[in-house]
């Protein structure tokens, strides 16, 4: 029984903002080893409910943030960036179950530093018609490989958002949003004890399904006429309005790669003052 851990870092236990999660900062330092608990928490879980084998891939910025030192001993840690696919590495290779673990709402939701891939120029995602937070997106990505979301930690509003997605998954609220950059956070203690249970529980429904590959449309909307214009270069791309684009693919995966690019060009374009 293989289970893979997508880690995030923005839904993290205390984590409220910008310099929690921003590599380099000292309050970063701090928070690493509160992120680690967290992950540290699931392995626990998991292998009690009969994993066998946690692949921990990194999934925050520059995707080496937690601490390998510090480590369950039952996991392995999948670090670094310039991942095929990124957040969701590994989820193609007969995983049994994902948790996506420290994760937050979509561009333009409420919730705690919510974004979805990049930080603040982004407005909307939508997958198919639906709002989509990077949790959706993850989760059509784990569907279309026959991959069970086991548990879904972050703040409320993110929690709340997993059960539209994911229903049958259980999840874990670490803090309750106030604002983008305020919350009610629960004591480590607390919430290490909360995920760990979770993750036992979670294990009941570990097990592949079938896969399930089918076309998926995507459209981005951004905070700036010319970051649209960029993406639009992208073959494939169109431009649909002043500040939005969408494309089409033949599955989740190929959707999911050309967000990836589609995202890489936008930031390329930001400028540093006026975005």
């Amino acid at each position: 029984m293989r289970i893979m851990i997508s880690a995030d870092m923005e839904g993290a236990t205390g984590v409220t903002w910008t310099g929690d999660v921003v590599p380099g900062t000292e309050q970063w330092q701090r928070f690493r080893r509160l992120f680690t608990a967290d992950v540290n928490a699931c392995v626990t879980g998991l292998v009690a409910g009969g994993a066998e084998q946690v692949i921990v891939n990194e999934a925050h910025s520059s995707q080496r943030n937690l601490l390998l030192e510090d480590l369950h001993h039952s996991a392995r840690l999948l670090t670094g960036r310039h991942k095929p696919l990124s957040m969701m590495q590994g989820i193609d290779s007969e995983v049994d179950g994902v948790v996506f673990l420290g994760y937050h709402t979509g561009a333009g939701a409420r919730g705690v530093l919510a974004h979805t891939y990049l930080e603040n120029s982004i407005t909307g995602v939508w997958l198919d018609g639906e709002h989509a937070s990077e949790g959706r997106l993850n989760a059509a990505l784990a569907t279309e490989h026959g991959v069970p979301v086991l548990l879904v930690t972050g703040d409320d509003l993110t929690c709340a958002d997993a059960a539209a997605y994911v229903p049958a998954a259980r999840t874990v609220a670490v803090k309750e949003c106030v604002s983008r950059y305020a919350a009610v956070c629960l004591p480590p203690a607390v919430t290490s004890s909360q995920i760990t249970e979770a993750s036992l529980s979670a294990m009941s429904r570990a097990g592949r399904t079938a896969q399930s590959v089918k076309p998926h449309r995507i459209e981005i909307e951004f905070d700036a006429t010319h970051l649209a214009d960029a993406a639009a270069v992208v073959p494939t791309v169109d431009l649909l309005g002043d500040r939005r684009v969408g494309f089409d693919a033949a599955s989740m995966t190929e959707a999911m790669k050309a967000f990836k690019v589609v995202t890489h060009i936008a930031a390329a374009a930001i400028e540093d003052l006026y975005g």
